[in-house]
């Protein structure tokens, strides 16, 4: 049979290696080897697999000659049921593979409403229908229609619709055959069309459309663009199974050894992974496909909206791209390839298109086989049916200059970003990865993916909602943290002036003109005395910190569930959120999503941030994380605004504790420790937190459907230690690993309700130093630090004896000139006073405080 090898033009036939093998023969019309490959894949049914070249799955192609492949089928089957026929027929599209399929023929038939099969649940959506695929990896199809008449033979004013069955391939039949059979004894009509790219039945399978159109009583037409068959060799099967086992096993043993059996693997080095992230501008009310049903209506929406977001693409691209692979994602077909069919038109690059799959398929690299190369990645959508691989065939070795993945909004998670996960696996092969997020719609009335034992419910935005919340902003666009390690639920104010001089702040604040939110202090530059100071401190403290990081982390997923969400108050929590997603990870092998939000003293914390995270997790996984308590303000504006939010919007579940990394004040039950110590997060601003300045609120700035927003220092990279920080309390993750264990276990057998020593502290200092105002104290060596960075401090109130926790502090405040007076009995290691009568008259000549008359 190598005579298959050869093609016309030299060409070889991407299914000349399996015909050799196992003596597969493919017959048919003359186009079919060039619309065909083969390929194995390890299942007990059947371990060929037909490889289309125009379907957009596992082959990369043209955009055009995908959509215009589904197109023209369309058009054929508007001929074949005519005019009126074709604007009442209803198509219905198969999971995955077809999805983008289906979609295009509904486009060719003009104004069909369009439906896919799905294997992800919705509740709330009620089921119109589902089957069984018998030879599928994935078997079970669901039938979501938003519009539950959709399927019903009379709409629009016709009283028998034609329902259009679009599927890659019809081979036996069995799959569209039983759906029409369950269909049909719940929506009964008279008219059914098959549509596929190729009709592959044996001869004893064509004999059977006709005695089944005939038991159901309806007329049943097939429209394919190639008719051919599959020849299979008596015992093919266990011949291909052997052969998969084989070519696995030569694989694996090619694969370089990473360590000795019974060896610990290294952790994983966190490193960025840099990609751009394209802000689509997808037209509200466009749903992101055909799951719960897409009408004429909404096509009428996206066409008109398609140039402009290939435009942003492009521009996103840069200038000249050589060959652009336009990647989609499992189900989401038809979004990426009309992205893609718009980019085509748009840019002189070499234009591809394929998605992922869930489907597992032997790669060979060999150019007569149809799968050169596969990714694999986990799944990153927490599909109901549990985790598991995923793939992507021929992207790597493809010379893509550039790839654009595009994912809707429930697939935007952790799991795509993270160390194994999908953008770090392109990034070898590729030189830039763009990446677009889709919102996932939802109709009214759903409520969440239903949830599956051993995974988290998820709730995808509902796309139908006025005020579409945007995807959290990542590095390196947004902050200088890698982007798997934070997602920050804020709005960029980088181009908007905000800082104010720390007087002018200071008097506007106290005298009740303005709140501390609405301005942001002018950036701490540290001297080089300071930053020498920082390092040494670091140095001293990095493994009193990992432990405190480890005992909270380990405390939280004892307590939480294997899976609990970690949502940092930014910014001062989100160094600490870092830092357990990566023991978590590290020490633990638990992928944790993090992200990070505002909350103001005296306005709650950002309710449009909780509805985000209501609609992507399950509220009662969501961790709160702060870096350290001082009296415990923060603890309670969260207690409140939780129970306000959960009043006023319905959604419910979130608990309102927060986990710290030291707890001075006893105000928390769970924290890493009590001891008030210096972290040496608390010693810098946005050059230890990525760059990222305090968060603001202002109602000029922040509207009602808007994140809070924050700044993002791109300018002070020169001076930022975020990563050296992080990466040297890291590296002491190992050595405290024992002591963690033990601490734990005695913590979760202590009594750790809250004390509020710190509040009473509080109080008591307030009155003596006649400043009778709280929110004027502040407690701890975090506190105080930030007194002396960025309010106008009155003085500072030092434990007798303490030393190296408050070398820094006594820096600062010899250089702002506030005099330290050491005192006894201090819950806390110091505590920073505000000036509790402040205006520009309350500092003398020299700019040492003084107090006010």
């Amino acid at each position: 049979m190598t005579g298959q090898r050869k093609e016309t033009a030299n060409v070889v036939w991407s299914g000349s290696w399996v015909a050799e093998r196992l003596g597969v023969e493919l017959v048919g019309d003359g186009e079919l080897r060039e619309l065909l490959g083969l390929a194995l894949r390890r299942n007990p049914k059947r371990a060929h697999l037909l490889v289309s070249n125009v379907l957009g799955k596992h082959v990369p192609q043209r955009p055009s000659v995908v959509y215009g492949a589904g197109v023209e089928l369309g058009r054929r089957v508007r001929e074949l049921l005519g005019v009126d026929g074709a604007r009442h027929a209803v198509v219905l599209g198969y999971a995955e593979t077809a999805t983008g399929l289906g979609h295009a023929v509904a486009d060719g038939l003009g104004q069909a409403p369009y439906l896919h099969s799905t294997r992800r649940p919705v509740s709330g959506v009620a089921r119109a229908g589902g089957f069984e695929e018998s030879h599928s990896h994935a078997t079970s199809h669901l039938l979501l229609p938003e519009d539950p008449d959709l399927l019903a033979a009379e709409r629009g004013g016709e009283a028998d619709a034609a329902l259009v069955l679009v599927d890659d391939e019809f081979s036996t039949g069995n799959t569209v055959l039983n759906t029409i059979r369950a269909l049909h004894e719940r929506y009964p009509r008279k008219r059914y069309v098959i549509v596929a790219l190729v009709d592959m039945r044996s001869p004893a399978d064509r004999g059977r459309l006709a005695e089944f159109a005939e038991e159901i009583g309806a007329r049943v037409d097939l429209v394919a663009r190639n008719t051919g068959t599959v020849r299979l060799p008596e015992g093919v099967l266990e011949k291909g199974q052997a052969l998969v086992a084989e070519q696995e096993a030569a694989q694996a043993a090619a694969q370089p050894r990473v360590g000795r059996a019974g060896e610990e693997p290294e952790p994983l080095r966190i490193l960025p992974r840099p990609h751009t992230r394209i802000d689509l501008q997808w037209p509200a009310g466009v749903p992101d496909g055909g799951r719960h049903g897409f009408t004429a209506a909404h096509r009428a929406l996206l066409e008109p909206a398609l140039p402009a977001m290939a435009d942003r693409i492009a521009a996103a691209l840069g200038e000249h791209p050589r060959k652009v692979l336009v990647l989609g994602f499992e189900e989401l077909m038809y979004a990426p390839l009309r992205l893609g069919t718009a980019l085509e038109e748009r840019t002189g690059a070499e234009v591809r298109y394929s998605t992922t799959t869930r489907s597992p398929v032997l790669a060979v690299d060999d150019p007569g086989y149809a799968i050169r190369t596969r990714l694999v990645f986990p799944a990153h959508d927490d599909p109901a049916d549990g985790p598991g691989d995923r793939y992507a065939y021929n992207v790597a070795g493809g010379d893509f200059d550039a790839v654009v993945l595009v994912v809707d909004s429930t697939a935007d998670t952790h799991a795509l970003h993270g160390p194994r996960g999908l953008m770090q696996q392109l990034t070898p092969h590729t030189a830039h990865v763009l990446l677009a997020v889709v919102p996932s719609y939802v109709p009214p009335g759903a409520t969440a993916a239903e949830p599956s034992p051993s995974h988290t419910p998820h709730r995808p935005h509902r796309q139908e909602e006025p005020s579409m919340l945007p995807e959290p902003l990542r590095g390196p666009a947004f902050s200088s943290y890698a982007p798997d390690e934070v997602g920050w639920l804020l709005q960029d104010l980088s181009d908007v002036e905000l800082e104010a001089p720390t007087e002018e702040r200071e008097e506007a604040i106290q005298s009740g003109g303005a709140h501390y939110a609405e301005s942001l202090p002018v950036e701490y530059q540290p001297s080089e005395e300071y930053q020498d100071l920082f390092k040494a401190a670091l140095d001293l403290s990095a493994a009193r910190i990992a432990r405190a990081v480890g005992t909270v982390t380990e405390t939280v997923l004892a307590e939480r569930g294997p899976r609990p969400v970690l949502v940092s108050l930014a910014r001062a929590g989100t160094p600490v959120g870092v830092l357990m997603r990566r023991w978590a990870r590290l020490r633990r092998g638990v992928e944790l999503p993090h992200y990070a939000v505002s909350i103001v003293r005296g306005r709650g914390i950002d309710a449009n941030a909780l509805r985000w995270l209501a609609a992507h997790h399950n509220p009662a996984d969501v961790v709160f994380v702060d870096g350290w308590t001082g009296k415990g303000a923060i603890t309670r504006e969260l207690a409140a605004a939780i129970a306000e939010f959960e009043e006023s919007d319905g959604a419910e579940g979130f608990n309102p504790e927060i986990a710290v990394l030291a707890d001075p004040g006893g105000c928390v039950r769970t924290y890493g420790t009590r001891e008030d110590f210096l972290i040496p997060s608390a010693c810098l601003n946005s050059t230890v937190s990525g760059l990222i300045s305090r968060t603001v609120l202002r109602s000029d700035l922040v509207g009602p459907d808007d994140f809070h927003g924050a700044k993002f220092y791109r300018e002070l990279a020169g001076s930022d230690v975020s990563g050296h920080f992080l990466d040297t309390v890291t590296d002491r993750f190992g050595e405290v690993a024992d002591a963690v264990d033990a601490e734990v276990k005695e913590l979760l057998a202590a009594d750790r309700a809250p004390t509020w020593e710190g509040w009473a502290a509080v109080e008591r200092i307030s009155e003596e130093q006649g400043i009778h105002d709280v929110n004027l104290v502040k407690p701890g060596v975090g506190e105080t630090t930030r007194v002396l960075l960025r309010r106008v401090p009155w003085k500072i109130l030092a434990k007798r004896g303490a030393g190296a926790d408050l070398e820094h502090i006594r820096l600062l405040a010899q250089q702002r000139g506030v005099p330290v007076e050491e005192v006894d009995e201090l819950p806390y290691t110091c505590v920073g006073l505000i000036h509790p009568k402040y205006t520009r008259g309350a500092t003398g000549a020299d700019g040492k405080a003084v107090e006010s008359p």
